[in-house]
């Protein structure tokens, strides 16, 4: 099984930062891109930031020049920086693997479980 492990959520003040991480359980051969979404309840999941095979981002213009996408390719980790919050960021961030070749899993896309966080104002 091939899980995708996240870390860094939490409670922040308005203005804050915060980082979160996020690592697959086994070595990913190839991948189409790494990314991170988000949701809040009653909302579908939308894309905050996304870096492909070639190292290209691009993200949601509600978090262009706040949030910083990067990825550790030797540990199969996704990164995202989160600075200058605000109370509208607040929702569960998701970490995908999409169309990851894992050895003895073929290729799949994957999601991690979320992790919340919160930025009071």
């Amino acid at each position: 099984q091939v899980q995708l492990v996240e870390s860094g959520g939490g409670l922040v003040q308005s203005g804050g930062s915060l980082r979160l991480s996020c690592a697959a359980s086994r070595r990913i051969v190839s991948i189409n891109a790494m990314g991170w979404y988000r949701q809040v309840p009653g909302k579908q999941r939308e894309l905050v930031a996304r870096i492909n095979n070639g190292g290209s981002t691009n993200y949601a213009d509600s978090v262009k020049g706040r949030f910083t996408i990067s990825r550790d390719n030797v540990k199969n980790s996704v990164y995202l920086q989160m600075n200058s919050l605000k109370p509208e960021d607040t929702a569960v961030y998701y970490c995908n693997a999409d169309r990851a070749f894992v050895l003895g899993f073929g290729v799949q896309d994957y999601w991690g479980q979320g992790t919340q966080v919160t930025v009071s104002s």
